[in-house]
């Protein structure tokens, strides 16, 4: 046996077993929403990487990079067990580069323009605030030993995310007059997209039912009380929306900025199928 098989093997023996990977009836809603969890790594790790050699400061610069080498190794976990689920043959791989922008299930929140670092910074909040509550979650309760276990692995990164993100909204909010201006304007820009996160469907209800994943109600209460309190510190004002939210992206539906990732980011695979280094 060579080392490489070697290695494959022992990675496969050491993994939880995991009736849910194998269950037929489930299988389309598990993969679907391994999918968004994957995605919604995937493509705010692109996004944060823009950043990379673009930072205002050194510090800045290197931190974000991380960030975004977090997440994209985040995506390997979560679309590597969606592959596992769907049993089509395709790994990590094939469906980050692949797949076409429809296929694609992130929120709408994490595709839009990179903007500036009040916009980054701002965004990286609001998602982390609830990414952390849905890791915390799946690490403790899910009935999934896969899932529960990419979850426990990906939180000590998320949860250093989300430290690094409050404490610069909070230092930003409450700084200079420009500092404050423009993260109050990044938050009545990103608010809107917030919704989506909460606004659960028949993958999420059938992922609830089963005990894989948490009620977003229930996270959403967590999620409020986060942010309005981080906000109050922050001098920052929470926009009243009326309930109003942009959705769609998991299910499909994408502004025009998934499409411009997905140029830039699967040219290769596309001009060049199966190649490697």
């Amino acid at each position: 046996m060579s080392a490489p098989e070697a290695a494959t093997n022992s990675a496969t023996a050491s993994l939880p077993d995991d009736t849910f990977v194998s269950d037929a009836s489930l299988r389309p809603q598990f993969f679907e929403w391994l999918c968004r969890m994957g995605d919604n790594a995937l493509i705010l790790g692109h996004r944060t990487s823009e950043w990379c050699g673009h930072g205002p400061v050194l510090e800045e610069d290197i931190a974000l990079a991380n960030t975004a080498l977090d997440l994209i190794g985040h995506t390997q976990m979560w679309l590597g067990l969606a592959g596992e689920v769907e049993g089509e043959g395709r790994d990590a791989d094939k469906l980050t580069y692949l797949r076409d922008a429809m296929k694609f299930r992130n929120l709408l929140l994490v595709e839009l323009p990179k903007g500036d670092m009040a916009v980054t910074i701002m965004r990286e909040f609001l998602f982390d605030a609830y990414h952390h509550l849905m890791l915390s979650w799946l690490a403790e309760n899910s009935k999934s030993p896969r899932v529960a276990e990419i979850a426990a692995k990906t939180l000590k990164e998320v949860s250093y995310h989300l430290d690094r993100a409050s404490d610069l909204v909070v230092r930003l909010g409450d700084g200079s007059a420009e500092s404050h201006r423009r993260m109050q304007e990044a938050m009545d820009l990103l608010w809107p997209y917030c919704g989506e996160m909460f606004a659960g469907d028949e993958i999420d209800a059938a992922m609830s039912d089963a005990g894989i994943a948490p009620n977003l109600d229930d996270l959403q209460t967590g999620w409020d009380a986060a942010v309005r309190d981080l906000f109050d510190e922050a001098t920052l004002k929470m926009p009243d929306q009326g309930g109003f939210a942009h959705k769609g992206g998991k299910q499909g539906r994408h502004t025009e900025h998934l499409g411009f990732i997905l140029a830039e980011m699967q040219f290769l695979q596309r001009a060049y199928p199966g190649a490697t280094w």
